[in-house]
């Protein structure tokens, strides 16, 4: 059984409250990855539901590494749009700190989801359509697959948010600059 990755940059609806509360997308449907693939509405609903069904939670890691967990996803849901998760990063654990850090600071500003492919198939124009996977875990990231979201992270301090007004204006400009915004 192997376990594949999919990375998403946390966008503007992905938020880190105070200090260590994180939500957003880890997944969107009907959008093309930087791997040719598309995640199709319902692909994550069986998974949920037998997680739901047995108790179980979906795994906050560090990189996607199993010896690094940094946290508890609270709420993970499917709606309209793609994979919503909610939870919190734990303050006890270094490398909880270490990430709340460097979301703050932006140097971390991916999500990624660990799963395994239950049913797909091939589109006319060759992209994998991903209907049906088993998600293992969601992922704290340096490098997402989709590029197009961005961080919007809320913090204590009019400091704070100047910083995070500058880096996303640096982004954005960033965007125009390659001919994507």
């Amino acid at each position: 059984m192997t376990l594949e990755h999919k990375f998403q940059k946390l966008g503007a609806d992905v938020k880190l409250v105070d200090g260590h509360v994180i939500e957003g997308y880890a997944s969107k449907f009907g959008l093309v990855d930087q791997g040719g693939d598309v995640v199709e509405k319902g692909a994550y609903a069986a998974s949920i539901k037998r997680l739901k069904d047995k108790g179980g939670l979906v795994k906050m890691l560090w990189q996607h590494d199993p010896a690094q967990p940094i946290g508890i996803w609270d709420e993970v849901v499917e709606d309209a749009v793609g994979l919503r998760v909610k939870g919190r990063i734990l303050t006890n654990v270094v490398r909880g700190r270490e990430a709340i850090a460097l979301l703050e600071a932006g140097a971390i500003d991916g999500l990624s989801i660990g799963y395994r492919t239950v049913k797909s198939h091939k589109s006319d124009k060759g992209k994998r359509i991903l209907s049906e996977l088993d998600l293992w875990e969601v992922s704290l990231v340096t490098f997402p697959m989709l590029p197009d979201a961005r961080v919007d992270a809320k913090f204590d301090t009019p400091e704070a948010r100047v910083l995070v007004d500058i880096a996303t204006a640096f982004r954005e400009m960033g965007r125009v600059i390659a001919g994507r915004g």
